[in-house]
């Protein structure tokens, strides 16, 4: 994992169908995502999940990131 979220984003087989999640909370990066996706600010995503910080935003884009930077697509 990048250093820049190895610390906050989690994966433990048990919680939410081993899907990553912030710090061992039940919040996913993909809720996270989602969230900014839908438009959401971050003010208002921490406002909705009072036990995130803007670190643990900025580590689920970063998580992200690094994962598409690792997609591999088929070519014909």
């Amino acid at each position: 994992m990048d250093a820049s979220y190895a610390s906050r984003i989690t994966l433990e087989p048990g919680k939410r169908g081993g899907k990553p999640c912030v710090r061992g909370l039940r919040i996913t990066v993909y809720d996270v995502l989602s969230h900014l996706a839908a438009g959401m600010t971050a003010e208002q995503i921490l406002k909705d999940f009072p036990g995130l910080e803007a670190e643990d935003i900025r580590a689920c884009l970063a998580y992200a990131a690094d994962r598409e930077g690792h997609q591999f697509t088929a070519t014909a």
